[in-house]
């Protein structure tokens, strides 16, 4: 295109200009779209678990915020530190991202001990941990009320509804065996955080047995992998029985490979007996019973 054309037809000049112009304006806002945003620019969100809030905002590289949603007790842990946080470790994120973190109170709070008398184990359990309680451990005594509370206690002295308590402090439950003995079983709860498992075992009439925590660097961010007795889905143990629990360290990569390889070892099925007899024989009453009963 020549200048004698563009001097014949000066239209065609200008608007060849304002397409220029036009398309400066894109690249330059295209660029500082880029820059604001800081694309390209992401860090992978380390993990903040079992680290004092104050120690990882003092040493902050990225500038990110941190944003405290909710505090718990730990009667095992110190004040301030992080369990919980959101977005998720390894999450690739921008500088000055907001992280939300839930982190451990320096002192326990008072909460009151709810009613549990004549509820069944796993509805008690559900009950402590929602009033900032949590279920010590079972005893079972006889009682024509199976699988009923009959009283609870406190560091081995009666506590009532009503009572106030430390927040995280630990009851432990008295409850009915029932007229005969029938078995429980061992519930699934590999690949489950350790409150979680223990959660499952309490719930399923069992006790908490030792505790495993050989090479875990952080408690809160643990899941179970082994459990003795192991889970079978089908092999009965006598109520109260402790069940030890074994936990590593494990990303969700890793607790769907936990889940995958675990395998019921089919020798602990039809070979486990207690007080003289065979937890595996259950009679057609004992399963009707126990549909009826509260896992």
């Amino acid at each position: 295109m020549n200048k004698d054309f563009l001097k014949k037809y000066p239209l065609v000049k200008h608007l060849l200009y304002m397409l220029a112009v036009s398309a400066i304006i894109v690249v330059l806002a295209f660029l500082l779209i880029k820059t604001i945003a800081r694309q390209g620019k992401e860090y992978e969100l380390p993990d903040f678990c079992g680290t004092a809030l104050t120690e990882i905002e003092s040493n902050n590289p990225l500038h990110l915020k941190y944003v405290i949603i909710d505090s718990i007790y730990d009667a095992e842990s110190e004040g301030g530190i992080v369990v919980q946080q959101d977005p998720k470790p390894g999450t690739m994120v921008k500088t000055h991202r907001k992280v939300y973190v839930t982190v451990t109170t320096f002192a326990p709070s008072d909460v009151v001990l709810p009613e549990l008398a004549n509820m069944t184990v796993r509805s008690a359990v559900s009950a402590l941990e929602a009033s900032g309680l949590r279920c010590g451990k079972l005893k079972f005594v006889d009682s024509p009320y199976r699988n009923m509370i009959l009283e609870a206690t406190h560091k081995g002295k009666m506590v009532y509804p009503g009572e106030k308590m430390d927040q995280g402090a630990a009851v432990d439950l008295t409850v009915g065996l029932g007229d005969k003995p029938v078995g429980t079983r061992v519930p699934f709860v590999i690949g489950q955080a350790p409150s979680k498992a223990r959660r499952g075992i309490l719930s399923a009439s069992l006790n908490v047995g030792v505790e495993h925590w050989e090479g875990v660097n952080n408690r809160n961010s643990a899941v179970c992998y082994k459990l003795y007795p192991d889970y079978t889905g089908v092999t009965r143990y006598p109520l109260g029985t402790a069940v030890e629990v074994w936990y590593c360290d494990a990303t969700e990569a890793d607790i769907e490979r936990i889940i995958s390889n675990f395998k019921v070892d089919s020798s602990q099925i039809f070979h486990t007996q207690y007080d003289g007899y065979d937890d595996y024989y259950i009679t057609e009453e004992d399963e009707t019973l126990d549909e009826g009963w509260d896992w």
